[in-house]
C-alpha cells in the first residue's frame, strides 16, 4: 500500500467523529474531565506494566534539544549560557544556561494536552474553546492536569514489520495493517495501553536530510482510530506526529489530531526518536514494555517538552 489516501469527505469525518466521541463520553470520568483517557488509568494496569519489565534496559525516546534552524524546524530552540563560573563568588564556581522553545512543532519531542486540539470550536468534553483557552492559557483541559503518566507501552514497528528502512512520507498506515503488525510482532494493543507508531522517520532524516515534515509525512490513516479505540488506548505517539500528510481529509489538516485528542481525550506524543526502543525491542523479540511520561507541571499550558522513557 502507499499514499495517504483513500479520501474521506468531511461528512464522511464527522460521522467518524461523532463515532469515537461517544466512546469516549462513555468511558469518561466526569469528575475528571480535564485528564480524559488517562482517567481509566489504574493501580492495576501499572501493575501490568511493571510486569514487562524484565532485562531492566531503559529507553529514553525524545529528541535531542534542536537549536538549529532547518526545514521541519523553523523556530529552533534556544540554548544559551547565563553564567560561565564568572558571576557567583567565591566557590564553588557555577555554570548556568537558559532554555526556551515553542515545541508545538516538527523539531521537538512534546506531549500535546487535551487544550492543544479544538474542532468546531469545541475541545474535548463539548467546552467551547475560546471561553477556556485564551492569552492567560488554557483553563481546562492544561497538561498540568494530567500529571505523569505509567502504563504499558506498544510498539508498532511498521519498517520492521514491512522489512524496509522507512516509511516514504505521505505513506498512510491503516487499520488492517495496525492488525498485521500485532500478529507479526506477537503483541496485542489494550485498554490503558499507550500505542508508539514508528515510521523510521528519524532514520531517514539522519540518512537523507531533513524536509518539511508538516507538508509531508508517514503517520496514521483516519480509518486506523476506531480500532484504537476500541481496544482503549489511552495515549498515542509516533516519530512523526501521527497524522499521515498530508490530511486524507479536506479542510481538516491534522484529522487524527482531532479523533484522538478532542474526541477520545488520548493525549498525543509526537516527534519522539524510536530508532534504539526499535533495536532494542527486536533485540528482546518482545514490543511491549513499561513506559514512563512526566510532562512538566505549567499551569495553563497545552502541552509540554518531555523524555518518554521506555523500560524493557
Amino acid at each position: 500500500m502507499s499514499g495517504n489516501g483513500p479520501a474521506l469527505s468531511r461528512a464522511e469525518f464527522d460521522a467518524l467523529f461523532e463515532a469515537v466521541r461517544t466512546r469516549g463520553d462513555r468511558d469518561r470520568d466526569r469528575d475528571r474531565v480535564d485528564r480524559g483517557a488517562w482517567n481509566r488509568v489504574t493501580a492495576d494496569h501499572v501493575r501490568r506494566a511493571m510486569a514487562e519489565v524484565r532485562s531492566g534496559t531503559v529507553v529514553p525516546t525524545a529528541l535531542p534539544w534542536n537549536t538549529r534552524p532547518d526545514p521541519d524546524n523553523p523556530r529552533p530552540a534556544l540554548h544559551h549560557m547565563t553564567d560561565l563560573g564568572d558571576v557567583e563568588r567565591p566557590e564553588p564556581a557555577a555554570h548556568k544556561d537558559f532554555i526556551a522553545v515553542d515545541y508545538h512543532g516538527r523539531g521537538v519531542t512534546h506531549l500535546d494536552a487535551l487544550s492543544h486540539i479544538a474542532y468546531r470550536g469545541r475541545l474535548y468534553g463539548g467546552r467551547t474553546a475560546r471561553e477556556v483557552v485564551d492569552a492567560g492559557g488554557a483553563r481546562f483541559g492544561a497538561v498540568s492536569e494530567l500529571g505523569p503518566l505509567v502504563t504499558r507501552g506498544v510498539l508498532l514497528d511498521l519498517p520492521a514489520v514491512l522489512g524496509v528502512p522507512w516509511l516514504e512520507p505521505g505513506r498512510a498506515v491503516h487499520a488492517p495493517e495496525v492488525a498485521a503488525a500485532e500478529r507479526a510482532l506477537g503483541v496485542t494493543v489494550g485498554e490503558g495501553d499507550a500505542v508508539l507508531l514508528r515510521t523510521g522517520h528519524v532514520r531517514r532524516r539522519t540518512e537523507l536530510g531533513p524536509w518539511d515534515s508538516g507538508a509531508v509525512s508517514a503517520g496514521f490513516h483516519v480509518d486506523a482510530v476506531p480500532l484504537l479505540a476500541e481496544r482503549g488506548v489511552v495515549l498515542l505517539g509516533s516519530d512523526g506526529d501521527s497524522d499521515v500528510r498530508p490530511s486524507p481529509v479536506a479542510g481538516v489538516h491534522s484529522p487524527v489530531h482531532v479523533l484522538a485528542v478532542t474526541a477520545m481525550g488520548v493525549p498525543l506524543l509526537d516527534n519522539l526518536d524510536l530508532e534504539a526502543l526499535s533495536a532494542a525491542t527486536a533485540q528482546a523479540g518482545r514490543y511491549a514494555f513499561l513506559l514512563v511520561v512526566a510532562p512538566l507541571n505549567i499551569p495553563g499550558g497545552t502541552g509540554s517538552p518531555v523524555t518518554p522513557v521506555a523500560v524493557l
